[in-house]
């Protein structure tokens, strides 16, 4: 396993972390949730990453029991966690103060720990002053609550916002990004990426393989496998939504044409398929799932491993023509600063 700073903040992490949305607390048993993340970390794995709303809170729950239970000590891990989106049975939301000072203190008890390493705002709070939300976010981190601060899936715009605005006030700036970003999803390229080199932000991608598509465990013109997680008549429904976008015939037939490529290289297409999004320097690690560690130790095996400019090519060819979101151009630098200006 190889290890990046997660830009200019305090953190250290694995090029591989593991992540809980749509397995801990649902789709995965307890005891098996619980084997991952020990397997996780005798890889070398350091970094946890799930939501406060994770299933209403009970991923929360489980990671921490797990990584109690892993007889490592807390300096050995990293836990990441989320506000903004509802914890059911409770309507509230948002990135006001008081909903941060509330839901981090539940976060700290459910996950069984005295501080979060990262603590992100999982989307932007058009309800709330920009402002408010970095000062709460501040205090936390000065409280020895939080050890460093990031985002997920905001705006460019507003992550410029921030930058500028935590800048200004003295107030601890974002050490990190969460955007979607594979083979098949390239829209942070363009934008999101240049804004977070440019102001020391790393990033955190999650659905580096496209809900499975690019293990190329899914075949054109057949059923999903037995014992997938698309297969399963239990499937979380965001899951099945978001995953079936990356599954349409031709998709899927592109995808195959990749197996020669990952057969040159010597590689199974899950470790061309990391190798591919964590070949951007600006990305810090690639988040993956699991409900077996048998998965993990494959997905491990995605750290250190350099593509040749002639496999890119090769890539870029086959899947040109089926990547769902490309790069959206920049604005006119005119238009950048109007926007950051009015966002005041």
């Amino acid at each position: 396993m190889q290890y990046r700073r997660l830009g200019n903040g305090p953190l250290t992490v694995s090029e591989i972390s593991l992540g809980t949305w749509l397995t801990f607390g649902q789709a995965v048993e307890r005891e098996a949730a619980v084997r991952c993340v020990h397997a996780a970390l005798d890889l070398g794995i350091t970094l946890f990453d799930t939501a406060n709303m994770y299933a209403a809170g009970e991923a929360e729950r489980v990671l921490g029991e797990a990584l109690r239970s892993s007889g490592r000590s807390r300096d050995q891990y990293l836990i990441a966690t989320k506000v903004f989106n509802p914890v059911p049975p409770e309507p509230d939301k948002g990135l006001s103060a008081p909903q941060i000072v509330k839901q981090l203190d539940r976060s700290l008890a459910r996950l069984g720990v005295d501080y979060i390493d990262l603590y992100q705002c999982h989307r932007y709070d058009k309800e709330t002053p920009l402002d408010e939300t970095l000062e709460a976010l501040d205090r936390a981190v000065k409280s020895g609550k939080v050890r460093s601060i990031g985002l997920s899936e905001w705006p460019v715009e507003k992550i410029l916002a921030a930058a500028d605005s935590t800048k200004a006030h003295g107030w601890t700036p974002m050490s990190s990004s969460q955007p979607q970003y594979s083979m098949l999803v390239r829209k942070p390229e363009a934008q999101v990426f240049p804004a977070c080199r440019e102001h020391g932000i790393g990033n955190i991608v999650f659905s580096p393989l496209a809900q499975g598509v690019l293990t190329g465990k899914y075949k054109p013109g057949q059923p999903p496998p037995e014992g997938s997680r698309a297969a399963s008549p239990d499937t979380n429904f965001t899951m099945e939504t978001l995953g079936r976008r990356f599954r349409s015939d031709f998709l899927l037939a592109a995808v195959e044409q990749l197996n020669p490529i990952a057969a040159d290289l010597g590689l199974t297409m899950t470790q061309m398929a990391l190798a591919w999004v964590l070949r951007r320097p600006e990305v810090s690690s690639a988040i993956v799932g699991a409900s077996r560690p048998e998965q993990l130790a494959a997905n491990a095996a995605g750290s250190g491993i350099p593509l040749s400019t002639e496999a890119l090519g090769r890539i870029d060819a086959i899947l040109n023509p089926v990547v769902l979101f490309h790069p959206v151009p920049p604005k006119p630098a005119w238009k950048r600063w109007l926007g950051r200006y009015l966002s005041h």
